[in-house]
């Protein structure tokens, strides 16, 4: 880790020293670490969001990092056919190759860098899985998958994807050159990552070198949100302490500070983190497994049009699987959930 780097990165752009003057540092409001679960046909996951209010993750609704593990030959898996609708997701591979397909005919091969956005929008079927050659080697396998919520008003939308190469991510270091930063979407400090989305995000991937430390500017209309792939470090005003598998959740302010720990373990030698945060969508949330609406008749309907067909077919050779689903609601931001 991680598989998009430079030989120098002192040629990269840089991130202006914030004026402390005029800069309102976000606190962190919270840290949870992620439990472990297995998703699909059964490749090992982390549960970053779990334990977290939906409210403060609007507009995100689910991340999982996935991996990282090394497969034996014949142990890479993948998931079987399965619906979305309501949604975007955003699937991110550092290490490893994954293909995707889906009932319009669309998707693509992702390795080493590269994202693919599917906006499931009002519906669609589709397939993630490790390709034959690495069934039939193994291999490392390290990425993640975000789900973006969609606002009432783009949940019908036509589904489509965005295929982005790891060439086309914007890369910017620290002042000091002692932290890269990958942005996937989005814009920090004035430059722009490759990403397009409905609902307005930034989505970056940061790697610090032992003892390095960024501040960040932020938009103060978004949230704020650290994910800690790997090694150790501290976040937010107040330096508060994160590790592998935890998650900061940032309160108000216009900036955020992330440091590594001058002693990395051996396995990890830098801070990796994933940078997230997007404006609220303050609309009420329905979500059972793969579907992510307003309402709960929503939900109902869209498990209906499932059944009866309407989000799509797969070819008549390949078995179609439902995904366990679990009922989770909102009422909306900070809303009670059932």
């Amino acid at each position: 880790m991680p598989a998009l780097t430079v030989p120098d990165i002192t040629v990269l752009p840089r991130i202006p020293v914030p004026d402390p003057l005029a800069t309102l540092e976000r606190p962190v409001r919270s840290v949870t670490t992620a439990p472990h679960g297995l998703e699909g046909e059964g490749f090992p996951v982390r549960r970053a969001f779990a334990g977290v209010d939906l409210g403060d993750l609007d507009p995100f609704v689910h991340l999982d990092q996935m991996g990282e593990v090394e497969y034996a030959p014949g142990e890479p898996k993948g998931t079987p056919w399965h619906p979305h609708r309501g949604f975007e997701t955003v699937t991110y591979m550092i290490d490893g190759t994954f293909e995707h397909s889906d009932s319009n005919g669309g998707g693509g091969v992702i390795t080493n860098g590269d994202t693919q956005w599917m906006t499931a929008g009002a519906g669609i079927l589709h397939i993630e899985k490790p390709p034959e050659t690495l069934v039939v080697s193994g291999g490392l396998f390290h990425g993640f998958q975000l789900w973006v919520n969609l606002p009432k008003s783009e949940k019908w939308a036509q589904p489509r994807y965005q295929d982005l190469r790891a060439g086309e991510v914007k890369m910017v270091s620290s002042p000091d050159g002692g932290a890269l930063v990958r942005i996937i979407a989005g814009e920090i400090a004035g430059h722009r990552g490759p990403g397009s989305t409905y609902s307005p995000i930034t989505l970056a991937h940061a790697t610090l070198s032992p003892g390095a430390q960024v501040t960040l500017p932020w938009r103060p209309d978004y949230n704020a949100l650290v994910y800690v792939m790997a090694g150790l470090g501290a976040v937010g005003a107040d330096a508060r302490p994160i590790g592998t598998g935890q998650l900061a959740v940032f309160g108000p302010g216009d900036s955020i500070t992330i440091s590594a720990a001058r002693v990395q373990e051996s396995r990890s030698p830098h801070l990796d983190v994933l940078i997230l945060g997007g404006r609220p969508i303050r609309e009420p949330v329905a979500w059972m497994g793969p579907f992510v609406m307003n309402t709960r008749e929503e939900v109902m309907q869209a498990f209906a049009d499932y059944q009866a067909g309407r989000l799509g077919t797969i070819p008549a050779t390949t078995a179609v699987h439902n995904t366990p689903t679990t009922m989770v609601e909102s009422s909306g931001p900070g809303g009670d959930k059932a």
